[in-house]
């Protein structure tokens, strides 16, 4: 009987060991990494439809084949004022700036203006000029404003010693973002924006879907990295957004004379 124990108990740790085996094999097998499919690299290109082509300008700064010119130095007639029409059917009143050896400047007073086209996704190539600091301090040397969709704000500041709340500084997005960096020359100088715009989105019932995405550079220099806007650039109180769709680029009267030149924008 003894013999018939032994026996029993010894084929029964054959059969666990066994089953170990099996079991360790089992997860080998598992963890062995699969061969990648076979590709033809054909399979992973295409053709169509091409980019159109488009002529860069001939030196940095200057407009592309298929971008539209805002301003170039002759006349303001992609422009209008900004102030609000206040009778049903009247006509939007001419943009009220002067243009100076080429240069559109501020009328100090006169309003901002905006352009007579709409726009969303867009890239805009801008520069603009700060006028004497003479007495002028702060907030309120040099300062303009470049809207994007007539709401979210690039500040326009003198940036030459001019100390001020630096998410109001020139290259902020106004109230919200500090530029990363601060490449601003000098008083009197051009000073050249290429901005990047992603427009936000809204759906039928007006809830937000994607927020608008901004990329700045000032002279060269990334100063705004895809920075998601919180909603408008407002003077007092917090950002929130408001249902709408494409609307004028507009540049603001901040009471100093700001010049600017070589306005150009491309829809994206």
């Amino acid at each position: 009987m003894k013999k018939v124990i032994v026996i029993f108990a010894l084929f029964a740790c054959v059969a666990i060991v066994f089953a170990q085996q099996q079991q360790q094999q089992g997860q080998q097998q598992q963890v062995q990494p699969q061969r990648p499919p076979s590709w033809n690299p054909a399979s992973t290109e295409w053709y169509y439809p091409a980019p159109p082509k488009v002529q860069p300008g001939r030196t940095i700064g200057q407009p592309p084949s298929d971008a539209i010119i805002l301003f170039d130095g002759t006349n303001l007639d992609k422009w209008e004022s900004s102030r609000a029409v206040t009778e049903r059917g009247q006509r939007p009143e001419s943009a009220p700036w002067k243009i100076v050896d080429g240069e559109m400047r501020i009328v100090p007073g006169s309003g901002g203006i905006q352009t007579k086209e709409y726009f969303g996704d867009c890239q805009l190539h801008i520069e603009f000029k700060s006028p004497p600091a003479e007495n002028y301090h702060g907030q309120n040397r040099g300062n303009s404003g470049i809207f994007l969709q007539n709401t979210y704000e690039v500040q326009v500041l003198d940036g030459d010693n001019n100390p001020t709340y630096v998410n109001g500084m020139v290259g902020s997005i106004y109230k919200q973002s500090a530029p990363l960096v601060d490449p601003y020359t000098k008083n009197g100088e051009w000073q050249v924006y290429d901005i990047y715009w992603k427009a936000p989105v809204f759906n039928g019932a007006g809830e937000l879907v994607s927020p608008a995405l901004i990329t700045v550079v000032l002279n060269g220099v990334l100063i705004q990295n895809n920075y998601i806007l919180k909603g408008h650039t407002p003077y007092t109180g917090l950002p929130v957004y408001t249902p709408h769709g494409r609307l004028p680029l507009s540049l603001q009267d901040h009471g100093t004379e700001v010049a600017f030149r070589n306005i150009w924008i491309r829809h994206l």
